[in-house]
């Protein structure tokens, strides 16, 4: 038998406790999902989902009586939330689809565990562990783990069928613990199924896509969804532009020591055009940070690597460190991507490398000198002093921001007469 009982998290006397309380007078619960995944793959362990053969209020009754917090979070899908010391378990009544529309579910409480699994998307996530915590494999996942194939559970179609977001979510998991090729029927259901993804909402892409780009490496994941045509379908912005460049950009992250930016690996594969990305970011409903992210870095301009220290302290001043910041990673990206053997993009590597570690460090300069000031020498409010200030503001960076406030209170009287 395989089993995790000598994992830290599975020892934790709060979910000891949660188990013997929902295993007594007969019923039975089991940790689900992707706590006993994430143990069998050597990888860590975040949430703690369990599964139980008792209805919601029976859960709530025993964890009430016990005096364990129960909130319910998900009553209509069956789902309480146990809280031991400030720890949240998620636990939830085993299931039966009732009645699916490819984007949501309606289902049925059941005591059948090979049903709930079979009604679950991939093989990897519906494996169980008991009590005593031996794992309890229903639907083959136990060895897809071992050649880390990310597989539907039966027919793919069908998966795919009562819930569209399996399609993201199958390349979202390829990402994360897959190897080699994907599974080929799953390959084929999601490409017929692909245009299936505009009936779902804009929230549940983003999420999908923003985790997936989120991986390790989601290289592997992006090419497959190119192939299959499922990016087009999700991000049409990316058709003509490709992904050509997140390899470079992956083993340039490894190198350097970058953490995985979604936002970055996302600017990698769509033009750097502001209309469009405005387009994009209301289309995918994207949060006013991200808009604004995409939004500097595809008004950015793009860097001479050979710029002055100068030129380049004006450049950041002009457009701001953010989106230039972006544009440089992705330059240097390519530029590592070539390097090998050329050693004038080893040159340029080493440029652009500079300049981003003086980007990542630059602090704005403060502009001395305010609307007030202008008006204290002599122009009346109105579009005249926005004018003034603007053009004082524009010698000032010329000259490297080395004119102090008395030096630009004297221009100011001289070009205000």
């Amino acid at each position: 038998m395989t089993g995790i009982a000598d994992q830290a998290w599975f020892r934790d006397p709060a979910l000891g406790r949660i188990l013997a309380l929902l295993n007594a007078d007969d019923g039975e619960a089991r940790v689900v999902g992707g706590a006993v995944r994430n143990s069998l793959m050597g990888l860590p362990v975040s949430d703690i989902d369990i599964a139980t053969t008792l209805t919601p209020e029976i859960v709530i009754e025993r964890a009430t009586a016990a005096g364990i917090k129960a909130v319910p979070t998900g009553l209509q899908h069956g789902t309480v939330t146990l809280v031991i010391d400030g720890k949240p378990f998620e636990v939830t009544t085993l299931r039966t689809d009732v009645e699916t529309d490819g984007r949501r579910a309606k289902v049925a409480f059941s005591a059948d565990w090979k049903a709930d699994a079979e009604r679950r998307d991939l093989t990897i996530n519906a494996l169980y562990a008991d009590a005593e915590g031996e794992v309890v494999d229903l639907v083959g996942g136990l060895a897809d783990i071992e050649r880390r194939n990310i597989r539907f559970i039966g027919d793919a179609a069908r998966r795919i069928a009562e819930d569209h977001l399996r399609i993201l979510r199958f390349f979202r998991f390829f990402a994360y613990y897959g190897s080699g090729r994907p599974d080929a029927e799953g390959l084929r259901a999601c490409a017929a199924a692909r245009s299936k993804l505009k009936t779902l909402s804009a929230e549940r892409v983003w999420s999908e896509l923003r985790k997936l780009l989120g991986a390790a490496d989601p290289s592997r994941a992006l090419l497959w969804m190119r192939q299959v045509a499922v990016l087009s379908e999700i991000l049409p912005e990316s058709e003509k532009w490709g992904i050509d460049a997140i390899p470079s950009l992956i083993a340039t992250e490894k190198a350097l020591g970058w953490a995985p930016d979604p936002l970055l690996r996302l600017v990698a594969i769509v033009p750097p055009d502001a209309t469009r990305m405005e387009a994009l970011s209301a289309r995918l409903k994207l949060s006013n940070a991200e808009a604004a992210t995409l939004k500097a870095w595809a008004l950015a301009a793009p860097v001479n690597d050979e710029m002055s220290p100068a030129a380049f302290e004006r450049l950041l001043y002009r457009n701001g460190a953010d989106g230039t910041i972006m544009r440089l990673k992705l330059a240097l990206g390519v530029a590592r991507g070539k390097a090998e053997g050329d050693l004038g993009e080893m040159a340029r590597s080493a440029r652009l490398g500079k300049l981003l570690d003086r980007a990542m460090k630059w602090k704005k300069p403060q502009f001395p000198v305010n609307g007030a000031d202008v008006i204290a020498a002599g122009i009346p409010s109105g579009p005249r002093v926005g004018e003034l200030l603007a053009v004082l503001e524009s010698r000032w960076v010329e000259e490297d921001f080395a004119s102090d406030r008395p030096a630009l209170l004297a221009r100011l009287q001289q070009i205000a007469q």
